[in-house]
């Protein structure tokens, strides 16, 4: 379930559940988007968040995948995005944990998420969408897949950071 409340919006932002330093920007990419280089451009700090002016839009059809490799294991609460409006909006995303190797639709298409997820359709804000914690205890990369636009032709990001938990200081196994 999503949280859209404006009152968990300033905990979400704080230093404290923010993971935006651990992201390894230079390592974020995405596959299928009509510029490549947008996929580092959504990756914004927090006070940025509310800014449409970068975004990420898909290039051939309405499916596009976003790598997010952290700089150490991380563990996971949940995903902040703000989606595309309108025909743009991405309805499904697959989200794929510590999975590098994820290089092509059909390896996506191939390979079990460690979540599936229905994006909520008309929010024009800032959306969390919780994690169970345990699932995404020791990360070190996200691989994100967003299909099934509603307009069926294009998918667009404007915001994905704020991936909210708290840093790893060695993995552990089990969490």
């Amino acid at each position: 379930m999503a949280d859209t409340s404006n009152s968990n919006a300033n905990n979400i932002g704080s230093e404290l559940s923010n993971l935006y330093e651990f992201i390894d920007k230079d390592g974020v990419h995405g596959l299928n988007l009509a510029v490549p280089e947008d996929a580092k451009a959504i990756i914004k700090p927090w006070d940025e968040r509310d800014n449409t002016d970068r975004y990420a839009e898909s290039g051939v059809d309405d499916q596009l995948i976003l790598h997010v490799p952290f700089t150490q294991h991380v563990r996971l609460k949940s995903i902040l995005l703000k989606l595309g409006r309108g025909e743009f909006t991405p309805r499904q995303l697959r989200i794929y944990a510590n999975h590098p190797t994820i290089v092509d639709f059909a390896d996506a298409e191939n390979t079990r998420p460690h979540l599936n997820v229905s994006l909520l359709e008309g929010e024009t804000g800032v959306v969390e969408y919780p994690f169970r914690v345990a699932a995404f205890a020791s990360v070190t990369s996200l691989s994100l897949f967003f299909s099934d636009a509603t307009g069926g032709d294009m998918s667009r990001i404007y915001f994905l950071v704020g991936d909210t938990g708290s840093k790893r200081s060695r993995c552990v196994a089990g969490g």
